[in-house]
């Protein structure tokens, strides 16, 4: 009697435990999918953000460039480069890499011909 009561004890146990770790999968899965969702709106406002009232350059200016940074403004007398960000997101670490180039003045230009 006390081994079938101890058995049934470990097969629930199995039971929980299988049980909990399909709880943590589906939970990575729905934490996982709304990141992705996040990822996808900020992509969309990235296109949109040079219409945007806030916007103090002049939209005709702006180039698209998507990764790593979101694009260039061609202005009169500089050229300024642009990250737009929704809510909380911050700037990734090859992102303030290219912060801190620019900062430093470490930009060249080249000219590259196909002969």
């Amino acid at each position: 009697m006390i081994y079938l009561i101890l058995t049934i004890l470990i097969i629930l146990i199995i039971i929980l435990l299988v049980m909990i770790k399909n709880l943590s999968l589906k939970y990575s899965e729905l934490k996982h999918k709304h990141k992705s969702t996040s990822v996808k709106h900020g992509k969309s406002f990235e296109q949109l953000f040079p219409f945007m009232k806030n916007y103090k350059y002049n939209h005709r200016n702006f180039r698209f460039i998507g990764d790593p940074i979101d694009g260039l403004s061609f202005e009169e007398d500089r050229i300024v480069f642009l990250e737009f960000k929704t809510g909380k997101s911050k700037l990734s670490q090859k992102q303030k890499k290219i912060k801190e180039l620019i900062e430093k003045k470490k930009i060249e230009w080249k000219e590259v011909k196909d002969n």
